[in-house]
């Protein structure tokens, strides 16, 4: 993917769609999320489809991104529903892409079949490992069987991009299992795969674990499973085009692509975030108050920030530095190199200006680069870096 392709998708109109309903709740999950509420389904749905039909009309959208939770726990007639709410009210672009999260336990045939007729065209399989006993531990409740079975009837029914998710670095698991998992995913030829690592958050089960002494996740095995990773990838030709997200030519996802250029993008459902306007907003992420503020005709957001000036330059830097192609330094590039953190990083290689783009040319590093972007936010971090010498953009 170009620079210029990358770009262009900050002028993209997407949506996202929060359905928070789960079989049960991963022990590493911090989303908004439940598991035991399926008799809330046609209510929640009925709110949802309320909250998109009193939204300000907008353009149509070439990105809609169905996400959870588990989506595909929905009885399809409810997620036609949904569908049916953002054409009426705003439009879905003939050559959209519709994305649907799913279990692979979930996707029968028929299942399939039906999605593909309501007009979904891309799915996203949590199918997160091979290994039946890392699958045990990340709560999962599917097998290795059931993933290749999902992605064999998502392709007889017609999905134009198939994508699988997985996770890395669970503690007990090793390179050897990790390698299988990869190898397993590349033979299933999916059109995009995303590798996450496992991360503990405050909260959740897996946190309260490892916080009374359970290991935790060695980042230094998670950084060879993920040189592993983009090894394998890459020599299978998929293109590394973010740093958790690799993809064939032409089926890196829409969605994720406008949030990463700052375009535009409509939220729906409880704990969903959205961008329009200059505007960045948040639902109530409880889904019993999502639902009644719904039912009694009050807005479901809860909080919203206008971004401008110099925290949406630092915005800009953020998200545009997790692309390979990187972005315009502009002032904030400027700042940053300029900055101790961002000076040390320069000469260690982990950020450089090549081309004219700033990138983070060492992914495994990426995160010491967004705290140095963070950092910027500090009035004292800036002057300085304002008062620096000239930094040169040449590369």
């Amino acid at each position: 993917m170009t620079p210029e392709t990358a770009d262009a998708f900050a002028n993209h109109a997407a949506a996202y769609v929060h359905i928070p309903f789960c079989s049960a709740v991963c022990p590493y999950c911090d989303f908004a999320v439940v598991a035991g509420r399926d008799d809330l389904t046609e209510r929640y749905v009925a709110a949802l489809c309320a909250e998109i039909m009193g939204s300000e009309p907008w353009r149509p959208v070439q990105a809609l991104y169905v996400g959870g939770g588990t989506p595909s726990r929905l009885d399809p007639g409810l997620l036609a529903m949904v569908l049916d709410a953002v054409e009426r009210r705003h439009g879905i672009a003939g050559d959209a892409e519709v994305s649907l999260e799913a279990n692979p336990e979930d996707f029968g045939p028929n299942f399939a079949r039906t999605l593909r007729a309501i007009g979904f065209n891309r799915v996203s399989f949590g199918a997160q490992s091979f290994s039946a006993p890392v699958l045990s531990r990340l709560g999962r409740r599917h097998d290795a069987a059931q993933i290749e079975h999902a992605v064999l009837h998502a392709r007889r029914s017609g999905f134009t991009s198939v994508s699988l998710d997985l996770i890395f670095g669970t503690p007990g698991e090793s390179l050897d299992s990790w390698q299988h998992t990869v190898e397993r995913t590349v033979a299933l030829e999916p059109d995009h795969v995303s590798c996450y690592a496992l991360t503990v958050e405050r909260g959740t089960p897996l946190g309260r674990a490892v916080g009374n002494g359970a290991p935790a996740p060695d980042p230094d095995v998670q950084a060879r499973a993920y040189q592993l990773a983009d090894r394998r990838l890459g020599a299978a030709g998929y293109g590394r085009y973010e740093t958790s997200n690799w993809a064939r030519p032409g089926h890196e996802c829409r969605y994720n692509l406008t949030v990463w250029a700052q375009g535009e993008y409509l939220a729906f459902g409880n704990g969903a975030h959205g961008h329009r306007g200059g505007v960045r907003f948040r639902n109530l992420r409880r889904i019993d108050a999502y639902i009644e503020a719904v039912e009694r005709g009050e807005t479901p957001r809860v909080g919203e920030e206008t971004a401008s000036g110099w925290a949406s330059e630092i915005e800009r830097l953020f998200v545009g530095l997790r692309r390979t192609v990187g972005v315009v330094p502009g002032s904030g590039g400027v700042a940053l190199l300029a900055a101790p953190e961002g000076e040390r990083l320069s000469q260690a290689g982990v950020i450089e200006v090549r081309e004219g783009r700033l990138r983070v040319a060492k992914p495994l590093l990426g995160d010491e680069a967004m705290r140095a972007v963070l950092g910027l936010a500090d009035p004292e971090v800036r002057e300085n870096a304002a008062s620096a010498d000239t930094v040169s953009l040449d590369a």
